[in-house]
């Protein structure tokens, strides 16, 4: 009996162990299982964020480029209207020299009307005075006459016509011409 025990017992224990093994790779399996769950949901977590920032620096650009828009949508009206404020310029100098109050007057009224209307859309003088040293990117040269003095070299000698700005940007250069 004690050998019929004996191999009983060793059955009994190989069974035991066969079903542990296979309890341990089912446990295994679902350890692996539940890691690989976790993995895939920590990648589409990764892709949801990566997303929504993506679609954040999407509305962030489109919003800065509409403004910008708003911004400069004036700009071809603005530009078309610069001739007829030059010609005002013109026009208040040479009444000026004649002896008609009234008539300067009324130009005067209509050029600063004209003038606080363009401003009031945005229109900015670009400031460049006679003796300012030359600067290419906020003016341009139109021709380079001898200075009448060392300290008038590459400064500007005179504006010949004013420059405007819509924003920060630039729409008309002043033209000037530099000593040298």
């Amino acid at each position: 009996m004690t050998t019929e025990n004996t191999e009983i017992d060793q059955e009994l224990e190989e069974a035991t162990l066969e079903n542990n093994a296979s309890e341990e790779q089912i446990i295994v399996e679902e350890l692996s299982v539940e890691e690989q769950l976790t993995q895939d949901l920590a990648k589409e977590k990764d892709k949801y964020l990566r997303l929504f920032a993506e679609f954040e620096n999407y509305k962030r650009r489109t919003t800065k480029e509409r403004i910008e828009l708003f911004k400069t949508a004036n700009q071809e009206v603005l530009l078309a209207m610069l001739p007829v404020l030059d010609d005002f310029d013109r026009a208040i100098t040479e009444i000026s020299k004649s002896e008609d109050e009234l008539l300067l007057k009324g130009v005067e009224l209509i050029h600063e009307k004209l003038k606080n209307t363009l401003v009031a859309k945005g229109l900015e003088q670009v400031e460049v005075n006679a003796g300012d040293t030359f600067d290419a990117d906020f003016a341009e040269a139109i021709t380079q006459i001898p200075a009448a003095s060392d300290k008038m070299k590459g400064k500007i000698v005179d504006v010949l016509e004013k420059g405007y700005k819509l924003g920060d940007k630039i729409i008309r250069f002043p033209k000037v011409v530099i000593g040298q």
